[in-house]
């Protein structure tokens, strides 16, 4: 019973927002109310607990509406500059073909933005981006959450690796770069299938006929983006150590992508343009600005994230200087939310987006007017964060109980040990999916999960780093289902209320990621270890 108890921050929204349909703002207010009702009458907790949680979320909900709106503005001001029309009619000449334009622009440039910022930025930028590149909505979405996930075990500068396993008893920066290794040596395996992923949700879920007969032209070059991204990434973390593979990386394959379509090399002949939104044109008329200084913003906004992140005095500033953070809320210690005002990718990409006017000779007003059509995009969003990062509090805190009984997250972990530990290798990425599902973060899901992934490891006799390294994958992979991204992802691209038909398409790729990394695992531990 108190497992499935347990289960019910996953069962309840699945059921709500997949099965039921529910829009978000119903469907996880109702999860909400009933992950809390378990947590108040069988868990133990206490009112004050209870409640701290409940403002944690509220708190951590205004420092993802901020990345929320930093997004929304930059590109909404972009469009009023001009710019999104350059950067489409640059697009057109390296390749009009949507199946490459969201290998270039989810994947590869996601990739980098993650590796970057990390939190869910990725998605929140690339899926705005391809709307206006002329995709439908939901197909931008979907998109940008799956192409989110193999640079997520290297994003923020190597975060939910550095931070996510810090609490490993054998953790030191030798052994960050040794996982880092075996990341990107499974993610070999499963990783470089991803571009070729997102051309078949693509054309399956967009595409006029739902063929895969039109994914399968795509394969050649959309496999040797995927291993350019995924080759040079083991390269760098073998060379370089973790921190910085998904930026190389990912700027390794942007160039082999872009050189490789813009020639057409091993790419079909025929443009494939069928997930383009209705009324949707690309105009004719030559922009008389430069593709340099359209794309400009977006330089400013990786420019600053790397410096903000790897210059230490930079860092210390913009960590200290503006410090929003909530400690110990309502007197409950432990319960704590961070917003580091200046160091959050929000203030980052809207200072860019200011900047945008000034790159592009134009009005402050026209920053102004993008402002007020971001605001009005988010009003419902906050009620669907409020609700689910409440939950996710909850459920992260329910150690604190009267009833002595181990947080939920650790519950199930240590249920599913002691059920499926001779088959560990293939349940551990399930593990850091469920983690990231619920709480929305990689990293918080290797920081909940990495001690039992690394006690499980060590008690039935399994290499601790692919433990591990599955653990952080299945993290990563857990960004394409994760309840607040994908309302943070439906809202950017104007679609709250469509959040379960997201999950259902997003799903499946996210299952048989972790399965094919449990696999791999797998066969390296039992066989080359």
């Amino acid at each position: 019973m108190y497992l499935l108890i347990a289960l019910s921050a996953i069962i309840a929204p699945f059921i709500f927002l997949v099965l039921l349909r529910f829009p978000a703002t119903k469907g996880m207010t109702w999860s909400a109310l009933i992950v809390i009702l378990f947590a108040i009458t069988v868990w133990g907790m206490e009112g004050e607990v209870i409640v701290s949680s409940i403002f944690q979320g509220t708190h951590k909900t205004l420092t993802i509406l901020w990345i929320l709106f930093g997004a929304l503005v930059l590109l909404n001001t972009l469009r009023n500059t001009g710019a999104v029309d350059r950067i489409n009619q640059g697009f057109q000449s390296i390749s009009a073909d949507m199946r490459a334009q969201v290998i270039i622009v989810a994947f590869l440039f996601g990739a980098l933005i993650e590796g970057a910022a990390g939190f869910g930025t990725p998605a929140m930028v690339t899926g705005p981006l391809l709307v206006a590149l002329g995709f439908r909505p939901l197909a931008a979405a979907t998109i940008a959450l799956v192409a989110d996930s193999a640079s997520v075990a290297f994003g923020a500068v190597g975060t939910p690796i550095a931070v996510g396993l810090s609490n490993v008893p054998i953790a030191n920066a030798t052994f960050y770069d040794d996982i880092g290794i075996m990341v990107t040596t499974l993610d070999l395996f499963a990783g470089t299938f991803i571009p070729f992923v997102l051309v078949i949700l693509l054309t399956i879920f967009f595409g006029k006929n739902k063929s895969l007969k039109q994914a399968l032209p795509m394969l050649p070059w959309s496999l040797v983006v995927g291993l350019s991204y995924t080759g040079s990434a083991l390269l760098y973390a073998v060379v370089f150590g973790q921190e910085f593979v998904a930026i190389l990386a990912s700027l390794t394959a942007l160039v082999i992508a872009t050189l490789t379509a813009k020639k057409g090399w091993i790419l079909p002949k025929e443009t494939w343009r069928e997930a383009v939104r209705e009324g949707f044109v690309v105009k004719e008329k030559k922009s008389e600005m430069g593709i340099i200084a359209a794309w400009s913003p977006y330089v400013v906004v990786v420019v600053l994230l790397l410096m903000t992140r790897i210059i230490p005095w930079l860092t210390e500033f913009t960590q200290s200087a503006i410090d929003l953070s909530w400690t110990n809320i309502l007197g409950v210690e432990g319960v704590s939310s961070n917003w580091e005002f200046l160091y959050s990718p929000g203030t980052i990409l809207a200072v860019a987006a200011v900047l945008s006017v000034f790159l592009h000779k134009k009005s402050f007003r026209t920053f102004l007017t993008a402002s007020k059509d971001s605001l009005s995009t988010m009003k419902t969003t906050s009620i669907s964060l409020i609700a689910t990062l409440a939950m996710v509090h909850v459920f992260t805190n329910s150690g604190m109980n009267l009833n002595e009984l181990a947080s939920m997250p650790q519950y199930i972990a240590e249920s599913l040990a002691n059920s499926l530990g001779f088959i560990w290798l293939l349940v551990a990425p399930f593990l850091g999916e469920l983690g990231s599902f619920i709480t929305g973060s990689a990293t918080v899901s290797t920081l909940t999960f990495s001690p039992i992934q690394y006690s499980v490891a060590n008690q039935i006799g399994l290499d601790v780093n692919a433990v591990l390294a599955a653990q952080v994958i299945g993290a990563g992979a857990g960004n394409m289902i994760c309840v607040h991204n994908v309302v943070a992802a439906s809202a950017v691209v104007g679609l709250s209320g469509k959040e379960g038909d997201i999950i259902r398409k997003t799903l499946l790729p996210a299952i048989l990621y972790a399965l094919i990394v449990g696999i791999v695992g797998f066969i390296i531990a039992h066989f080359f270890l």
